[in-house]
């Protein structure tokens, strides 16, 4: 493994090299091309505002990684995969230091903005190119999976997760997702979630088994289809509070 990509699961997609990273970020060796996807920058600020508090810190720590991934790599071009913004709002609610941390990312290499369902306009005042879809070689870069088989397409929207079974139980981790023709990206911002890929919004997209690159502490983890467990349902029974203990007979 490259001393870049420490960690990182190398596969062949559509005949390119790609590394998938432990941060979630997919580097495409031949281009040297980083691809983060759904960062959903300023969605603690968006709950915030409709009453429902979270840190609001979320902008920070998603720009914090990106920006060690840079340093790491460092690539050519960032490609930010759609959704990078939680609203399309989101731009302006930026504080300062976050804004300049971001237009700092497009000094010395080309930055790509692939619009997403929650930014489709693209950003306002941030420098960099903004379209619907990019061709990086073989491969098709955008935010939304097309349905049916798309070989060379490479994804995020969906946020993918894995929960894996193990001799000691379970865990649930992002993942990239593929089938060798198609990938799916994991999400990136801190507060953005994961849908567990076998949920059906994966059906369909796929032609074979997939395969999981599982996100861990400092390495991505190779998990096969067999190993791929649902999510345990949540229970629906009421919640009666703690229960008096029945006194001794």
């Amino acid at each position: 493994m490259s001393p870049a990509n420490p960690g990182g699961l190398r596969f062949e997609l559509k005949g390119d090299l790609v590394v998938m990273r432990p941060s979630g970020a997919l580097w495409l060796e031949a281009s040297q091309t980083l691809v983060v996807a759904d960062l959903h920058l300023e969605k603690g600020s968006a709950y915030a505002a409709r009453g429902q508090l979270l840190p609001p810190y979320d902008s920070r720590e998603t720009l914090r990684r990106l920006a060690e991934d840079l340093v790491l790599t460092p690539p050519r071009t960032l490609v930010l995969l759609g959704d990078s913004f939680h609203d399309r709002a989101g731009e302006l609610r930026l504080n300062v230091d976050d804004t300049r941390s971001l237009s700092a990312m497009a000094l010395g290499r080309s930055l790509v903005w692939v619009t997403g369902n929650h930014d489709s306009e693209g950003p306002i005042c941030l420098p960099g190119d903004v379209v619907e879809d990019l061709k990086v070689g073989a491969l098709i870069l955008r935010h939304e999976p097309l349905p049916g088989r798309q070989a060379g397409e490479i994804a995020g929207h969906l946020h993918p997760c894995a929960r894996v079974a193990s001799l000691k139980g379970s865990v649930r981790r992002r993942c990239f997702v593929t089938d060798g023709e198609r990938m799916i990206v994991p999400a990136f911002g801190a507060y953005a979630g994961g849908l567990n890929i076998l949920n059906p919004a994966f059906a369909g997209l796929f032609a074979g088994p997939v395969m999981a690159g599982a996100l861990g502490r400092d390495r991505v983890h190779a998990v096969g289809a067999r190993a791929l467990r649902p999510d345990e349902p949540v229970s629906t029974r009421p919640f009666r509070g703690p229960q008096p203990r029945k006194p001794p007979p």
